[in-house]
């Protein structure tokens, strides 16, 4: 099979990063103004949608880039072997300038300014361990998928992200890019700039942690990654 080239795979991941973002803030925003001020209903109309879009972008675009549309991912990947260093820095780009784009797509659809600094504070030990966990319960998904059941890898995370939205204090935000992202949106989903640095490293942190796990408990010599992670230049 032909090697797909790196532009085709950092569109891929750019435009996937985007339409996850712009789902994540726009459904949100839409929840939040329909709830009528149920906090329960609000998070439960932002939680089933991402969950819902996550599934759709990875079985559209992990044949073309993996589908990280996170840097944790892509770190993680990279830590394997099973992504080249160069490919990984141009891969956070990409995704760093996704969820921007994201972002702005949703203020534009629901009409609010483009350029928001969110005031939302989400810090304490509480968030900080809950975006471990998520994090790190994300990548023994993908990583345990990919060892026993690849196909199920798109529902698998669709539904984890889906469920972690609930059982996390920080409502699983997992990726350093939608972090980053969310805290240029002054709506449901976002987290003021303060929280950034503990969310980030907690999170980077829970992905190294995951690695380490599964590297061990899914351990096999004739491992190989085939679909969702991408090989070397």
């Amino acid at each position: 099979m032909p090697e797909i080239s790196t532009p085709r795979r950092l569109l891929a991941e750019g435009l996937g990063t985007a339409f996850l973002l712009a789902t994540v803030v726009g459904s949100g925003i839409m929840a939040e103004r329909l709830a009528g001020g149920n906090a329960a209903i609000a998070l439960l109309g932002n939680t089933i949608p991402t969950g819902a879009i996550l599934v759709v972008l990875i079985v559209v675009f992990g044949p073309v880039s993996g589908a990280h549309f996170n840097p944790a991912v892509s770190l993680a990947f990279a830590l394997r072997g099973d992504l080249t260093w160069s490919l990984f820095a141009r891969y956070a780009l990409v995704q760093f300038t996704g969820a921007l784009l994201g972002v702005w797509a949703a203020h534009f659809m629901f009409d609010l300014p483009l350029w928001q600094v969110s005031t939302t504070m989400r810090a304490g030990p509480g968030q900080w361990f809950s975006e471990f966990v998520a994090t790190f319960g994300l990548l023994v998904t993908i990583l345990g998928c990919l060892r026993r059941a690849e196909a199920s890898l798109p529902f698998a995370v669709g539904l984890y992200i889906t469920a972690a939205y609930w059982f996390t204090a920080s409502t699983s935000f997992a990726n350093p890019a939608v972090t980053g992202a969310r805290a240029l949106s002054d709506t449901f989903a976002g987290i003021a700039p303060e929280g950034l640095t503990a969310f980030i490293a907690a999170q980077l942190a829970g992905a190294v942690a995951a690695l380490l796990l599964a590297t061990w408990l899914f351990k096999s010599p004739q491992e190989r990654v085939a679909r969702y992670a991408v090989g070397t230049e």
